[in-house]
């Protein structure tokens, strides 16, 4: 939802692309398509083979080559997004795979994920916490979610979203848009 969310919003404005991860199918590429969340041609799904957490963080050359495949198909490429589902709490992205790192939670997961810590809730750089309209229906309380994502993250950001309904989507936007489309990245070097 949050790829096909961001694409609507941005697609007018930014040259994207985006990268899907499933196992055995292409169902999130698919369904980006089926919601004409980009042309086709912008969007590919990677069949890992197995865990995609793995295809994002340790062998990373699945997503390398369909990353490169599209920057070589779309030159003028501006954002590129490389999506892995699950409620995998290890599942980080590798640097050299991301420059930036957004994690989702579900609160139908309940309200203790936050506390159960691990490296996607703690290091990602945002963290949303998604699906808030679902927590009276399944019993979380968002005041522990927002309790214990402080004390998991510290001064790391996170938001709470229902994304389908794009309640403070605007807000993601615009961390985006300061901390990954504006952000000054540091010279390479002589030519940067």
């Amino acid at each position: 939802m949050l790829c096909l969310k961001l694409c609507q919003r941005l697609r007018d404005r930014l040259s994207l692309a985006v990268v899907t991860n499933d196992i055995y199918c292409s169902e999130d590429a698919q369904f980006l398509i089926r919601h004409s969340a980009l042309p086709a041609e912008r969007i590919v799904g990677v069949e890992t083979g197995g865990c995609p957490h793995t295809a994002i963080r340790d062998d990373t050359t699945m997503n390398e080559q369909a990353c490169r495949a599209l920057e070589t198909r779309f030159p003028d490429l501006q954002l590129l997004l490389v999506e892995s589902g699950g409620d995998n709490l290890t599942a980080t992205f590798s640097p050299e795979l991301v420059d930036t790192f957004i994690y989702v939670i579900d609160v139908a997961e309940g309200d203790k994920i936050p506390r159960k810590g691990g490296p996607a809730i703690r290091h990602s750089d945002l963290l949303i916490i998604n699906k808030i309209d679902l927590a009276p229906l399944v019993g979380a309380d968002l005041g522990i979610m927002d309790r214990d994502a402080r004390a998991q993250r510290g001064p790391r950001p996170f938001l709470f979203c229902d994304l389908k309904r794009e309640h403070n989507l605007d807000a993601v936007l615009a961390w985006i848009e300061h901390h990954v489309l504006f952000a000054q990245r540091p010279s390479s070097g002589p030519g940067g």
